[in-house]
């Protein structure tokens, strides 16, 4: 039986799609490029390389931070500040929030029967921002931001650390619940844990990364687990 729920936030609970959109119109139109729906689709594409990059330990948080910038400005061939230009993109990112189909009425309903715990490889500051802004804080009991444990998902060092934090955690008792085939399943898998992978478009799923169980949003989770 199920006792401990680790989920993840971005796209899981709060849809990271729409605020990075909203955020990267923004941000780079403050700094003189037009951000049209092709060069916003760019940067997704190169934000996304960084950040897999970062779970396979090829670069550092800061790389990719500045680096997914740089990268962009370099591809369009304009001339950018990319660390400005990161900072600025941050302050955008950590304002307002914008929930998942019933991941909010989800949380409430979860928290009543299961040792919630939010696992999160975004940035620290803008993290404390959005969960702020979403006001869903009380409903964990401990909030893990990688940045705060020195590792990041899917390391098996980031999952120490938090069980290192919860007394008397069982692995074979808890289920991690993201989005992330190569983040939140594969350490998941790492660290001896059962895995829900939160497919809403149904995206096949890797031969080498295969979750426990599937399924399109949070407002199902409850419903799963009480089947197990």
């Amino acid at each position: 039986m199920i006792e401990y729920l680790f989920l993840d936030l971005d796209d899981t609970i709060l849809d990271f799609q729409k605020a990075e959109h909203i955020a990267i119109r923004k941000t780079i139109a403050d700094f003189g490029v037009d951000p049209t729906d092709e060069v916003c689709a760019l940067y997704s594409r190169i934000n996304k390389a960084h950040w897999e990059a970062l779970e396979r330990k090829e670069l550092v948080r800061e790389q990719v931070l500045v680096g997914r910038f740089a990268v962009l400005f370099e591809t369009l061939g304009v001339t950018v500040d990319a660390e400005s230009c990161a900072r600025r993109y941050e302050d955008n990112l950590s304002q307002g929030h914008y929930f998942l189909p019933g991941a909010e009425e989800a949380l409430a309903q979860l928290s009543k029967s299961y040792k919630l715990y939010l696992t999160s490889n975004g940035t620290a500051k803008v993290q404390a921002g959005r969960l702020k802004s979403a006001n869903i804080s009380h409903y964990f009991r401990e909030i893990f931001v990688s940045q705060e444990l020195g590792a990041n998902k899917p390391e098996l060092a980031y999952f120490q650390a938090c069980f290192a934090r919860i007394p008397g955690i069982d692995p074979k008792k808890t289920m991690i619940v993201g989005d992330s085939l190569t983040s939140d399943i594969l350490g998941g898998l790492n660290a001896g844990l059962w895995t829900c992978w939160v497919n809403p478009s149904h995206k096949p799923c890797r031969e080498d990364i295969r979750p426990h169980y599937e399924i399109e949003g949070l407002s199902q989770l409850e419903g799963l687990l009480k089947k197990l």
